[in-house]
């Protein structure tokens, strides 16, 4: 995660909060003038459509306020979905036994991409076997994460 995205994390958690839903993470997505914040959001019961308005109006007028971010983007709200984002090492903890899939931020091993088996998660490194082979992964080092849905 940016600095950029946990400082935005930070300054929204409480506005998203207050309204009853988990602040699951935000990804900042940088295109210029087409530039996105997407904010995820969950509940025990769900999202619908009314709870990510009710969050964007909520967020929106936090930004207004701080202005953290220096350029145009557009502001997405969102529940995870079945592909969900992983964002804290929590995340991951929860998900041991699922198919992850992970971009490290710099190479380990000559990769920076690992899809496999979520083995464990403990004291900061995930451990996920891919292809018969375990990896040792810094949680610190992670780009990004996602649980790969499975279908049975």
């Amino acid at each position: 995660m940016s600095k950029l995205e946990q400082r935005l994390s930070e300054m929204l958690n409480p506005a998203v909060e207050a309204l009853g839903f988990e602040l699951l993470g935000v990804e900042f997505v940088r295109a210029g003038k087409h530039s996105i914040l997407r904010v995820y959001i969950d509940h025990e019961n769900g999202i619908n459509v009314d709870d990510c308005a009710d969050v964007s109006h909520q967020v929106s007028a936090v930004l207004d306020v701080e202005d953290p971010i220096n350029t145009e983007y557009n502001l997405e709200v969102s529940s995870p979905g079945m592909d969900r984002p992983l964002f804290k090492e929590a995340h991951y903890a929860q998900l041991v036994g699922e198919t992850v899939a992970v971009r490290m931020a710099l190479p380990l091993d000559n990769r920076r991409n690992f899809k496999g088996k979520l083995l464990a998660c403990e004291n900061g490194t995930l451990t996920i076997e891919v292809d018969g082979e375990q990896f040792n992964l810094p949680v610190s080092g992670i780009e990004k994460g996602n649980l790969v849905p499975t279908f049975e």
